[in-house]
């Protein structure tokens, strides 16, 4: 046991600190699509314009550049698109920079692995902790070459971090260089015109408390009107007073449809974003709005009806129901998804999945699932784990942080907490303790299957184990019983087995075992009942 690592406690999880809802836009008039397309393109421009400005400041940005930038914005706009647009450019900056540092530490992580292995000899082995040697001479004067590489890029992007230089490209990267390969995307120069032109668009407000309906900029009413304050430059478009245009689309969110409209009728800040699906060619609005900070549930309460233990795979989750003193109860449950295709198909089949999950988990009257704290971030190079590339598919293709955050989402309604607990040889114990045990005629135990029993004792603080090792010297009578399933403050753990009173089988008549629990009324040796005054008979007469 001493090469293993130290594991991590369990803990609950956070909730969620917010929510979105979206709602399609319906019987939009060819006006009301030509208002939006406008102020979207206008505004796209200004919010353009802006980013170039706040990525030129870098390092030397401030609160008095901030209130420069949008004084320059407000006469395109208004004060308060002004305000809506540097906040975005803001926040879009912030993303580019924590992305460059994250991949500052890729390139360290690789280049470290790099001179590791060329240091070692060829065709030594590795071990879990550090990889090997390379497997030969071709390979080890590649990653020389690979090693320059990575050198030179760690330079530039360390060079750009210290000098507070971001690239953003507003749109997307993938979608600018699919213009160069538009038989590979199966797309048309103007489809991809349009798909790049709706990208830069324009088009969202955050919301203030205190205003009416929580946003001045885009407003929508409980009865579903959606309104809009154009820039000034299209003031002219406006149909309503004081420049706001009214679409004649009405919208209604059909999920948490009653929580927005407390919250709009209570005039608290929502904000809202309009946009537009090029391939389905539909208009949509999203709501979104902050939770309070709610606290979390004690550990030892949201365990108090067991736990459902969750094995996160690829293509399934394995989960299995856990009482208190982690016994499995009941069969295995998968719930499966696809995670192929396109990002909204992928996304459709996680939330299946997670809300089959959750309706079994409540259907058993448990308020906890157990899952492991995976994180893939810095496992996926090719430094990593060299020439194993379909492993290095399988954990790319597993969306941990996506199913991680739709669950703690999706939880939090359902009222179910969900424990974290440290991914370390969970698999691997599992399989070891539970997945031949529970192997039958009737039922084939898989290895996620044990896996997942091993996740949810580890979120209860039992040993993954089964059994304890037995005693040396005797069984109970000094040393207790060797069973780990259940602890010391369980109902009749250490007790003799309760006697029920009536006939035992069809043959033992009524009275049988009333004994049981009364070890000085059995024939046994070494008990107090064999050390009264004894006596010989004498013997018989006939002798």
């Amino acid at each position: 046991m001493g090469g293993l690592r130290e594991l991590s406690a369990p803990f609950v999880a956070l909730g969620p600190a917010g929510v979105t809802v979206r709602a399609r836009l319906k019987d939009l008039t060819p006006q009301d699509e030509a208002v939006l397309r406008r102020t979207g393109a206008h505004l796209g421009v200004l919010a353009s314009r802006d980013l170039r400005a706040r990525c030129a400041d870098g390092l030397d940005h401030s609160t008095a550049t901030w209130a420069a930038r949008k004084r320059e914005l407000t006469p395109a706009a208004s004060s308060r698109w002004a305000g809506a647009v540097t906040k975005a450019t803001h926040d879009q900056w912030g993303l580019a920079r924590r992305g460059q540092a994250a991949h500052i530490r890729d390139l360290e992580a690789g280049i470290r692995t790099i001179r590791h292995r060329l240091s070692l000899p060829l065709g030594e082995k590795g071990s879990k902790g550090a990889p090997g040697g390379y497997r030969s001479k071709r390979e080890w004067f590649a990653k020389t070459r690979r090693l320059n590489v990575l050198e030179d890029r760690l330079g530039r992007a360390r060079e750009d971090h210290d000098s507070g230089r971001v690239r953003v490209v507003r749109g997307g990267k993938h979608l600018l260089g699919t213009r160069n390969h538009l038989d590979a995307a199966r797309l048309t120069e103007t489809e991809w015109r349009d798909r790049w032109e709706a990208s830069r668009w324009f088009l969202q407000a955050d919301g203030e408390s205190g205003k009416r309906f929580g946003n001045e900029t885009i407003r929508v009413t409980p009865d579903g009107e959606v309104s809009i304050k154009l820039p000034t430059p299209l003031a002219g478009l406006a149909n309503a007073k004081r420049g706001r245009y009214v679409l004649t689309s009405r919208i209604a969110f059909a999920h948490r449809g009653t929580e927005w409209a407390d919250r709009v009728g209570a005039d608290r800040a929502v904000a809202y974003r309009v946009h537009y699906d090029t391939e389905r060619h539909r208009w949509y609005l999203s709501a979104s709005w902050h939770y309070p900070p709610t606290r979390t549930v004690p550990l030892d309460a949201a365990l108090a009806h067991g736990v459902i233990g969750v094995d996160m795979n690829a293509d399934h989750l394995a989960a299995w129901r856990l009482d208190q003193h982690g016994n499995p109860i009941g069969a295995p449950r998968r719930f499966r998804f696809d995670l192929t295709g396109t990002a909204g198909h992928r996304d459709a089949q996680v939330r299946h999945a997670l809300t089959r999950l959750l309706h079994w988990t409540s259907s058993c009257e448990v308020t906890a699932i157990a899952i492991e704290d995976l994180d893939f971030s810095a496992e996926k190079t090719c430094e990593k784990h060299g020439r194993r590339k379909r492993f290095r598919q399988l954990i790319s293709v597993m969306p941990t942080g996506n199913l991680r955050a739709r669950l703690t989402s999706m939880a939090g309604q359902a009222s179910i907490a969900i424990i974290a607990v440290d991914p370390a040889y969970t698999s691997k114990w599992g399989a070891q303790h539970w997945q031949k045990p529970l192997t039958s005629k009737n039922r084939t135990t898989t290895r996620h299957d044990a896996a997942s029993i091993a996740i949810g004792r580890r979120a209860q603080g039992h040993p993954i184990r089964r059994r304890t090792a037995p005693p040396y010297d005797d069984r109970s009578d000094r040393r207790r019983h060797r069973t780990a399933q259940a602890g010391l403050e369980a109902l009749g753990c250490e007790e003799s087995r309760h006697r029920i009173p009536g006939p035992r089988t069809r043959s033992a008549g009524t009275g049988r075992g009333v004994n049981a629990g009364d070890q000085n009324a059995q024939d046994r040796s070494g008990r107090s009942a064999e050390h009264g005054f004894w006596r010989q008979d004498s013997l018989p007469l006939g002798l």
